[in-house]
């Protein structure tokens, strides 16, 4: 969470980063506004590329754990410890998949900051 958090920086300056990027009139032609842009929207697509790989990647590492712990607990129902550690990591996942919505929330605010 704090990785995605330090991630998303970029999602959540958006609206100083266009103020920044429009020249004012003094700098209209030392600037190009259009090229910035471009830049700002490359910014933004690797960005949200790269949060929702990660994202995806460890919400397929979880499943894979919450799999196995359950096909375990399956030849071992009496064993609290790894029921313990069962319940932890489906946590987990639905902490992860509820990233994902985030990340769709945030992703839609800055294409809709941008491109207003």
């Amino acid at each position: 969470q704090e990785l995605l958090r330090v991630m998303r920086t970029i999602d959540d300056r958006i609206v100083h980063e266009l103020n920044t990027t429009i020249p004012t009139a003094s700098f209209v032609g030392k600037v190009d506004p259009g090229q910035t842009c471009k830049e700002l929207y490359q910014s933004l697509m690797d960005a949200h590329t790269s949060r929702e790989r990660i994202i995806k990647n460890c919400i397929s590492q979880t499943s894979t754990v919450v799999k196995t712990l359950k096909e375990e607990r399956e030849k071992a129902h009496e064993d609290a410890a790894l029921l313990k550690q069962l319940r932890k990591e489906q946590t987990k996942l639905k902490l992860m998949q509820s990233e994902l919505n985030v990340e769709e929330v945030v992703n839609d605010r800055s294409w809709k900051v941008l491109s207003d």
